[in-house]
């Protein structure tokens, strides 16, 4: 599969001057996205996929998050200002 190609358009909701790849487009001022659908090409299949992992190679585990912070009680915190 051919590398894709870089496009620019204007975003439809806000008009920002955007670029893609291959006709799909995401703006970064307002969070307009258009469909896949509208590509000029076909999105590639999972097993053409360059950065696929290999087969039989599992997901590294999750590492545990950071443990949850207690909730504070009214008027322990600082003061308001004047």
């Amino acid at each position: 599969m051919p590398p894709p190609e870089l496009t620019e358009a204007e975003c439809r909701r806000c008009g920002t001057y955007i670029a893609g790849l291959d006709g799909r487009y995401a703006c970064g001022v307002c969070g307009w996205v258009n469909d896949h659908s509208e590509g000029h090409r076909r999105l590639p299949r999972a097993d053409e996929d360059p950065d696929r992992p290999a087969k039989g190679r599992r997901r590294p585990k999750q590492l545990p998050g950071p443990p949850p912070e207690p909730e504070s009680e009214p008027g322990s915190g600082p003061e308001p200002g004047p």
